[in-house]
């Protein structure tokens, strides 16, 4: 069931939104040779949990949203290369042309957000680069379309058609979702799919936008910690995500 959010609580969303976007800009500082997936991983979560608001007395603290969530025991997705989301941060040192990617979410006064971006290590070949270009790309056309009156149709659709053209694929297995006070609510949000089917958009809805692409086949099997996802052809993968609330005056994005 799809639940509608109230002005008042995705202004809450919004909040929680903005404390995530500053961790993430943190992280990705952060990310470079030499320092391991792990140390990246507990410097979210320290850093997730410094922020909070006091109001009327009472302290609101922001929580990472993924810990323990369906038994992940780490707050920060890391996934490297080929890997493409929800891989385990460990012990695992970056280096110079590897490309990572940080999936975070926080909980915040009783709401969760969610967002990723996928990040060039060191330098990277030009390709590579590409990919991550057009990743980012097709998340702005997809929410674009995240609009009154449309479909979750319309934005799959729309992020399909623009990564394609460019050669690259869209993975099948997985998609964006719902957002609220559970971390993955209805509807599910494809990456693909034809205009005009799906649900239609209403005003109130919050939903998270989530291009997964990736340089080969875009068919996946378990990563290699037996938890995340990764290429079956081991080609490389990038991930990018917006929480979105759906508006009648257009698409906001609540993780900036």
């Amino acid at each position: 069931m799809i639940t509608i959010k109230t002005k008042e609580e995705i202004q809450t969303i919004k909040e929680g939104g903005q404390i995530l976007a500053t961790v993430i800009k943190e992280i990705e500082k952060m990310a470079k040779p030499g320092i391991t997936t792990l140390e990246l991983d507990r410097a979210s979560e320290a850093l997730i949990l410094s922020y909070g608001a006091k109001q009327g007395g009472v302290h609101h603290p922001a929580k990472p949203a993924f810990k323990n969530y369906e038994g992940f025991p780490y707050s920060l997705c890391t996934s490297v290369n080929e890997n493409i989301v929800h891989g385990y941060p460990s012990k695992y040192v970056l280096k110079d042309g590897d490309i990572l990617k940080l999936d975070l979410g926080v909980l915040y006064k009783g709401f969760n957000t969610d967002m990723a971006v996928t990040i060039a290590i060191g330098n990277v070949s030009f390709e590579t680069k590409r990919l991550l270009n057009v990743t980012k790309k097709s998340l702005r056309l997809g929410i674009k379309k995240a609009k009154v009156g449309n479909t979750i149709g319309d934005i799959g659709n729309t992020i399909q058609r623009f990564v394609e053209d460019q050669g690259f694929g869209v993975v099948r297995d997985l998609c964006g979702h719902g957002i609220g006070k559970k971390v993955h609510e209805d509807p599910k949000v494809p990456n693909f799919g034809k205009r005009g089917a799906g649900e239609k958009l209403a005003e109130g809805m919050v939903i998270c936008i989530e291009p997964m692409v990736t340089m080969g086949d875009y068919k996946l099997r378990k990563s290699d910690d037996g938890y995340g996802y990764a290429t079956r052809d081991n080609s490389l993968t990038a991930h990018f995500e917006h929480t979105i609330a759906i508006a009648n005056r257009g698409p906001i994005i609540l993780t900036e």
